[in-house]
């Protein structure tokens, strides 16, 4: 993969103003945004992250299928990750009323707010990292040690 543009030179100020909203929404790792837009880039730094922080290989591993790992996620997590692809599928789903009283069943409005602008903004670097081909760092790193 031949990196198109390198948004962080091209843009810093908008890239910055991103890591703003970036450093208001830290609290949620939600990588399955990035495995639903099929974001290399993302899903490389986010499993790298997320095991430093000390994310069992089980959850990693069984993102994608969250809903058959039965109890391997917590309540919230499952109503952060079903939230998370009813939104990020927006043209897909319209987000349909019981999707939104299940997620607020679970979170108050604030929450689910913070939420809803961390999918956006996930959602956003994803689009960001695919649209100009930003290598993964597991791709840099091998292309340097051949």
């Amino acid at each position: 993969m031949t990196m198109r543009i390198d948004y962080n030179k091209a843009a810093p100020a908008g890239i910055k103003a991103l890591g703003g909203v970036y450093g208001y929404i830290t609290q949620s790792g939600l990588m399955r945004i990035s495995q639903i837009n099929g974001c290399a880039y993302c899903l490389d730094m986010h499993t790298r992250s997320l095991q430093k922080m000390g994310v069992k290989i089980e959850k990693l591993a069984l993102l994608q299928v969250w809903r058959e790992a039965e109890t391997l996620f917590d309540a919230e997590e499952r109503a952060a990750l079903a939230w998370a692809e009813t939104v990020t599928r927006v043209a897909e789903t319209a987000i349909p009323d019981a999707d939104y009283q299940a997620a607020r069943a679970v979170f108050n409005e604030k929450q689910l707010v913070d939420l809803t602008i961390a999918i956006g903004l996930m959602n956003t670097y994803n689009r960001i990292a695919i649209g100009f081909r930003n290598p993964p760092q597991a791709v840099v790193e091998h292309s340097a040690a051949a």
